[in-house]
């Protein structure tokens, strides 16, 4: 196996290239006591293993495995730091193992045995096909199923990386600065717990994405991430280039548009609550709305009153208070002759908005009810 060492300081690169030769199973390729220095090496030359100090100026350990990753998410990385507080970071992160300065040989060779004994575990892995979409589901709630598991539920470990995963996803392949992720997600924290925080969540969801054999990357570069979306069929996406698409309406559209409808589960990830989701959310419903409309109207003016009602019976529960949703209703009633039902659903309408608002429904809602009730 080939390794290189990265860490600012000199005596502690040589010591731990001492260790490694003493042992003899690992050749050591490169030195170097600037991050940058050493990613560059990557990029160039075919390497296992990544022994990487965490503390070191302009890049430290953490942001450097970022690099590293893109490069080949298949380097071993091992952290070195000083401080014992990063432990847990770092073993979270990326890292098939940490070692504290100074280093100790016989917690050195703990190490050792790790990375021996992780080499046919990351190869099975890496060689597992990734057979089938994903299907990425954000109405009502984050869904993540693939056919590969038989439609079995990818479980987050942490809702934090459910929502960071829904946030870049959010975004649309777009690339997403690190200060805008933490702003977003993790407000309440300094920058420095944030920061950890966010790796910690990165490093959790690119773990699912590879365990599933899902080939959608969680990318980074340049202070910022992206979620690359080859691979995965996502709901909202195709609702939204449905409902774009030009179109005379016509039987056929009407169809998609049953389909369309279809897909609208419920708000766009109104379980989770995630404020930054609210204006997409608000958008998304009001084009449903829209689309229902005219596909209910569709409906009555074809003879199929009574997909209509249902349809339109389904979204009054959404939006209790809609004026149009009661006016279409009221058509479809008076068209298959249904008055007592026509007078029923105006004056539960007309009641709800006294008691609840305070309010009398618009002149448009009254006159239309007096026109289909004579």
């Amino acid at each position: 196996m080939r390794a290189i060492l990265i860490d600012d300081e000199k005596p502690a690169l040589l010591h731990l290239e001492k260790l490694l030769n003493k042992d003899g199973n690992i050749e050591v390729v490169g030195k170097y006591t600037f991050a940058q220095a050493g990613i560059d090496h990557l990029k160039k030359d075919k390497t296992d293993i990544v022994f990487l100090d965490i503390g070191m100026p302009e890049i430290n350990g953490l942001e450097a495995a970022e690099y590293i990753q893109q490069i080949d998410h298949g380097i071993k990385i091992i952290y070195i730091t000083a401080y014992s507080e990063y432990a847990l970071e770092a073993f979270e992160l990326n890292a098939l193992d940490y070692i504290l300065k100074p280093i100790v040989p016989v917690r050195f060779q703990k190490t050792l045995e790790r990375i021996r004994n992780s080499i046919p575990t990351t190869q099975a892995v890496e060689t597992e096909p990734a057979e089938d979409m994903v299907k990425v589901l954000c109405f009502k709630r984050l869904t993540l199923q693939d056919g590969h598991h038989d439609g079995k539920k990818l479980k987050w470990r942490t809702m934090k990386a459910q929502e960071l995963f829904a946030f870049l996803l959010h975004h649309k392949g777009e690339w997403v600065s690190k200060e805008k992720i933490i702003d977003a997600l993790w407000p309440e924290y300094t920058e420095e717990k944030a920061t950890t925080h966010l790796h910690t969540s990165v490093y959790q969801i690119r773990k699912l994405l590879k365990e599933w054999g899902i080939t959608t990357k969680l990318e980074y570069a340049q202070e910022g991430y992206r979620l690359n979306q080859e691979g995965i069929m996502n709901d909202v996406d195709r609702f939204e280039a449905g409902i774009q698409a030009d179109k005379d309406y016509a039987e056929d559209c009407y169809h998609q548009n049953e389909h369309l409808l279809s897909l609208y589960r419920g708000d766009y990830l109104e379980e989770h609550d995630y404020p930054w989701a609210s204006i997409r959310r608000q958008n998304l419903l009001q084009a449903y709305m829209n689309l229902l409309f005219t596909t209910a109207q569709y409906e009555i003016n074809h003879n199929r009153e009574q997909q209509a009602i249902q349809r339109l019976l389904s979204a009054w529960q959404k939006d209790p208070y809609s004026e149009e949703i009661c006016r279409l209703l009221m058509t479809a009633y008076a068209s298959i002759g249904h008055y007592a039902l026509l007078t029923s659903c105006y004056r539960s309408f007309v009641n709800l908005l006294q008691e609840d608002l305070g309010i009398e429904p618009q002149k448009e809602t009254i006159q239309l009810y007096q026109r289909l009730h004579q």
